[in-house]
C-alpha cells in the first residue's frame, strides 16, 4: 500500500489543488483503507480501489464545507493565488500544470487517471464512477482545451510596414 503513495499524493493534488490539503487527503485516505481492509474484496486491484476511495473522501469533504462554509477567507485566497518560484520547473511545464489545473474538474480528473496515472479507460470509469464513453469524452474535450493556445490572442499582430 505504501508503494501507491505517490501516486496517490498526485491524485490528491489534481482533486485539492493545493499541497496541505493533499497531504490532509493521502493521509485521510490510508488511514480508512488500513482500517477497512478487512472489507476489500480480493477480486479489485489494490490501486483503483485506493484511488476511488480518495475521490469519495474528496466529494464527501467537499460537499461537508459546501453545507458549513459561507465566507471566503481573503488571507487565504491570496495565499493560494500566489506561487512560489521554482528554477527546477521549466516555464512550459508550469504553464502545461496551471492550465491542466484549469481544466474542469471532470475532465482534469478522467485525464490524469488515464494520462498520468495509467488506468484504463475501464478502470478509470469505476474509480469515477461513470461509464467508459465518458471517461473518453471527458479526456477528448481536456485534450482538445490542451491544443488551444490561450496566449495566441495575447500576441500582437503586427503589419509589415514597407
Amino acid at each position: 500500500m505504501l508503494r501507491e503513495t505517490p501516486a496517490l499524493h498526485r491524485y490528491a493534488v489534481t482533486l485539492t489543488c493545493d499541497q496541505a490539503e493533499a497531504e490532509d487527503l493521502v493521509q485521510d485516505c490510508l488511514e480508512r483503507a488500513l482500517r477497512k481492509w478487512s472489507l476489500r474484496r480480493s477480486s479489485v486491484p489494490l490501486r483503483p480501489w485506493l484511488f476511488r476511495m480518495m475521490r469519495n473522501l474528496h466529494v464527501s469533504r467537499w460537499r461537508r464545507l459546501r453545507r458549513h462554509s459561507n465566507h471566503i477567507d481573503l488571507d487565504d485566497l491570496e495565499n493560494q493565488l500566489q506561487a512560489p518560484a521554482s528554477q527546477q520547473d521549466s516555464a512550459e511545464l508550469k504553464h502545461l500544470l496551471n492550465r491542466m489545473l484549469a481544466l474542469p474538474e471532470d475532465q482534469r480528473e478522467a485525464l490524469f487517471l488515464v494520462g498520468v496515472e495509467g488506468f484504463t479507460y475501464a478502470e478509470a470509469a469505476a474509480i469515477l464512477n461513470v461509464a467508459e464513453g465518458t471517461i473518453m469524452s471527458r479526456i477528448s474535450r481536456a485534450r482538445a482545451r490542451l491544443r488551444e493556445d490561450p496566449r495566441a490572442s495575447e500576441r500582437p499582430h503586427l503589419r509589415s510596414v514597407t
